[in-house]
């Protein structure tokens, strides 16, 4: 650990299943404190014998990419899907404006277009904070575009008249 440097205090790490940022860096074990306030003691040679990864490395440089998906319905102009998802991201706190997002599309499944947005941060240990923003904005961002963000697993019967919309979004449309 003395010669490799794999991380330093304050750097958010993963080690197995256990992600957070390190607090301290003993000669034996290395204190991990987790997003929920959970200290986990590691042994060192845990840490020697295990590949870890480092979020913080390289973010406030080059920015860390991070990831979230949704499932549109193929009757959404995948175009149109495309613009509300980078407005979304736009409109999130803690994205970086100078390293674009984009978009893919994931996946052509049965009933509806898997679609991923990658952007960048450079605050790894805010990930859960600007995850939890950027999907409210997705939703507001969907909402406002009169584009439904249907589960997979969601069946509707309609007479034509009924949407998954909240109503304040519908005022202005058509």
């Amino acid at each position: 650990m003395t010669y490799m440097h794999p991380f330093k205090i304050g750097d958010k790490i993963k080690v197995n299943d256990i992600i957070g940022v390190v607090v301290e860096k003993g000669l034996l074990v290395t204190r991990i404190r987790s997003v929920f306030n959970e200290e986990y003691t590691v042994p060192n040679s845990m840490l020697l014998g295990n590949y870890s990864v480092n979020y913080s490395r390289y973010s406030e440089e080059k920015g860390l990419i991070l990831t979230t998906s949704v499932t549109i319905g193929y009757d959404a102009p995948w175009r149109d899907v495309h613009k509300v998802l980078l407005l979304a991201a736009e409109r999130t706190e803690n994205i970086l404006k100078n390293q674009k997002p984009y978009v893919y599309q994931s996946g052509l499944e049965d009933f509806y277009v898997a679609y991923t947005l990658h952007f960048f941060i450079d605050k790894p240990t805010l990930t859960p904070a600007i995850l939890s923003e950027l999907h409210g904005n997705i939703q507001d961002c969907f909402n406002e575009a009169g584009i439904e963000i249907m589960s997979p697993h969601y069946r509707a019967e309609r007479d034509g008249n009924q949407t998954t919309i909240p109503s304040n979004y519908l005022n202005d449309k058509p």
